[in-house]
């Protein structure tokens, strides 16, 4: 076998094996989306949601349906609750889930 149909070969190996890691980490997105809107009290308990880079804003009916710590379990760096509303700080994802959030509410 010549050495560019090796090469042919293996970039078309690497391009499925990133593939499926792409689908992956989406799915497993997807269902941290839905474990927020379940721990912000779920879909009817949101009022209103905001981005800015890092942090995601949300303005809830009832602020005590909210479970903090299940929330920085999926990986927020921080919580700050101001009256009925919580700014969570997440990585770079905050873009992701207002945008999930919009589409549900």
């Amino acid at each position: 076998m010549s050495p560019i149909i090796q090469y042919v070969i293996i970039g078309v190996f690497i391009l499925i094996i990133l593939a499926v890691a792409l689908k992956l980490t989406h799915k497993d997105f997807a269902i941290k989306e839905n474990k927020l809107i379940e721990y912000l009290g779920g879909k009817d308990n949101i009022i209103n949601a905001e981005c800015n880079m890092s942090r995601f804003k949300v303005i809830l009916h009832d602020i005590t349906l909210v479970n903090k710590d299940a929330i920085q379990k999926l990986g927020a760096k921080g919580i700050v609750e101001i009256d009925n509303q919580l700014k969570i700080i997440f990585d770079n994802n905050a873009k992701q889930l207002k945008k999930y959030i919009d589409e549900i509410i």
